[in-house]
């Protein structure tokens, strides 16, 4: 029997051999379909399968490119660029003829991360309400299906739907926020791609080529070399296991006993926790599709390995940006939202603190932006529910860094401090109309000597600065501010955004190993 991993080659073996005995008409690879959004103004990539041999011409907007398959059946040309509108046909000739319907050319984002973004509508808040106004045409959806692959894929099996009530219900809240939000302020057709899995850490979202070429994220691919030597004897387990616990399930309510817990599948070919399989399956198959740029939220599954997440983020989207070859696109993010008991005491330790450090670290990153959901959180779930405000921070990063507009698009964002006596100035960008506290004193500030014992800090705004204090510490060194998993803050700018948490120390935290 063939290895799990070898399915798709072979899949696509068969696939070649039968058109070539059929000569049925061309095909092109997904996510190039009826109901698409081909992204504007930039060279369009197109590939698909023939005959081999065989010579395709491709006819979309009065432009007309052609190329031959080649041994195997495939290929691929390059069209455009061309301007938003729509629908158009595109038309695909070889010996036979195909034609793809109701094509738009507009803005196209790939949507990706774990539950957060995953984070269907219907389950949002206001989802009756939501689903029932989104009725956008120009909004195309395309969800691509849970594939945890262990080796790199080329295709995806998914169809892009015009955004309706019954469409939008299972698609990424976030996802649609943002892109709703986008088509109203621009007046374009947009195209979402929904790659999301919940529960899934970064470092499945990741080549393993990657993994490995860096001795910081070597560990990982260690993890994929021992589960995938181990998964045979692991997967002949598991399936006696399985057969065990079926036998024992049917039993235990004669018996007047509750069914036990199934056993949990081993780590391997469709695992999400496999090392790069969320990467092969969901982001690889998409290289081909021209997009504007990506809108991450995830970083949940990392928290335990907040410090490591320092090099794992920047270089996943290095990773991203290599695979579409467009040099660096656009990559916007969430902060993550707070989540647990409210801290009402200064913390010294939080993994969730040290893994929104990093993501804060991450705007280094080129062409990156970050939307921090620091205020929406809910202190018993994980999954706020607030998506739309999730949607409309991210859009405003992209309206303003990437489409030009003249809006604020972040919260303040701490940049330096000094020490003035026994008080501490710092200083922020992003400021924008102003500082303000959200209540009438402002919070969440905490201060330490070189003790680093912390104590809750009093603050004031002056001007674009804040000058934080505390009796008890005359010689201030270190400043933090909203630094516990779920913190109290209330520094916001004007125009009604968070201030990130941060903190001005690099004293060792609970993440680092």
């Amino acid at each position: 029997m063939a290895p799990p991993h070898s399915y798709p080659f072979v899949v696509f073996t068969l696939a070649v051999t039968l058109f070539t005995v059929l000569r049925a008409a061309p095909t092109c690879a997904s996510p190039i379909g009826d109901g698409m959004v081909l992204q504007r103004g930039m060279p369009v990539p197109l590939c698909g399968l023939a005959g081999p041999g065989e010579r395709i011409t491709v006819r979309l907007c009065g432009q007309e490119a052609s190329a031959t398959a080649d041994e195997h059946g495939r290929w691929q040309l390059t069209m455009g660029p061309f301007e938003a509108g729509g629908p158009y046909e595109m038309e695909i000739a070889g010996r036979e003829v195909r034609t793809v319907r109701n094509v738009l050319v507009g803005e196209v984002w790939v949507c990706s991360g774990q539950s957060n973004m995953e984070w269907a509508v219907s389950w949002s808040r206001d989802a009756a309400k939501e689903m029932s106004g989104a009725n956008y045409p120009q909004i195309r959806l395309l969800k691509v299906p849970h594939v945890a692959a262990a080796e790199p894929q080329d295709d995806v099996t998914a169809e892009w739907r015009e955004c309706s009530p019954e469409s939008v219900r299972d698609f990424s809240a976030v996802g649609y926020f943002f892109g709703r939000r986008l088509h109203q302020e621009l007046g374009v057709p947009i195209g979402l791609i929904d790659a999301s899995w919940g529960g899934s850490p970064a470092q499945s979202w990741t080549s393993l080529e990657v993994l490995r070429a860096d001795p910081r994220l070597a560990q990982f691919a260690g993890w994929y070399d021992g589960a995938m030597a181990a998964f045979p004897q692991a997967l002949d387990a598991y399936r006696k296991s399985l057969s065990a616990w079926v036998t024992e399930a049917l039993e235990a309510p004669a018996r007047g006993l509750q069914p036990p817990a199934p056993p949990q599948p081993p780590m391997g070919p469709g695992n999400s926790w496999l090392p790069s399989s969320l990467y092969n399956g969901m982001i690889r198959p998409l290289r081909s599709y021209a997009i504007k740029g990506a809108v991450w939220y995830q970083g949940e599954s990392n928290a335990d390995g907040a410090y490591q997440y320092r090099t794992l983020f920047p270089a996943m989207i290095a990773d991203w940006r290599r695979a579409w070859g467009q040099g660096d696109f656009p990559f916007y993010f969430v902060q993550l939202a707070a989540y647990m008991p409210v801290q009402t005491e200064p913390a010294e330790q939080s993994a969730w603190a040290e893994l929104r450090e990093a993501q804060l670290m991450a705007l280094a990153v080129p062409n990156t932006g970050m939307a921090s959901a620091i205020d929406i959180g809910d202190v018993d779930d994980i999954h706020p529910r607030n998506k739309q405000e999730v949607g409309r921070r991210l859009a405003l990063w992209a309206l303003a860094k990437t489409y030009g507009r003249d809006l604020v698009c972040s919260g303040p964002i701490y940049e330096s401090m000094s020490a003035e006596g026994n008080k501490a100035r710092l200083r922020f960008g992003y400021v924008g109309g102003g500082l303000k506290a959200r209540d009438e004193r402002l919070s969440g500030f905490a201060v330490a000597g070189a003790d680093q014992r912390f104590e809750w800090a009093e603050a004031r705004i002056e001007g674009d600065t804040v000058v934080v204090w505390n009796d008890k510490v005359p010689q201030p060194v270190a400043v933090r501010y909203s630094w516990a998993n779920n913190p109290i803050g209330n520094l916001y700018n004007t125009e009604g955004l968070p201030a990130s948490p941060f903190r001005t120390d690099d004293w060792p935290g609970v993440t680092q190993k």
